[in-house]
């Protein structure tokens, strides 16, 4: 009996330094918030959250007109001797390993 209770202690002890976890330091966590916010600079938003952003188009931007638009060109007659063929997407298979 002796032996298993010193065993247990044994092991109690060699096992309590990996349950306990890292110690952590606030301090060191909020120098280096404070270190990437600093060199972020502006790229967090510049929104408040009561502001809704504003679109806004340029004048000339406005006038002018979009690339020409092309009409849609007829299916040519599908000449399988060009080595080509449609690209037909494969079913995915439905059992996962």
């Amino acid at each position: 009996m002796k032996t298993l209770l010193w065993g247990m202690a044994i092991l109690t002890a060699i096992a309590a330094p990996a349950i306990a976890g890292t110690r952590y330091d606030r301090n060191l966590e909020k120098a280096a918030v404070d270190i990437v916010a600093s060199r972020m600079g502006h790229i967090r938003g510049g929104f408040s959250y009561k502001q809704l952003p504003q679109l806004v188009v340029p004048p000339d931007a406005a006038s002018a007109s979009a690339a020409p638009v092309e009409r849609p060109r007829r299916e040519v007659a599908r000449d399988r001797d060009d080595g080509l063929s449609p690209a037909v997407e494969r079913q995915a298979p439905r059992t996962i390993f």
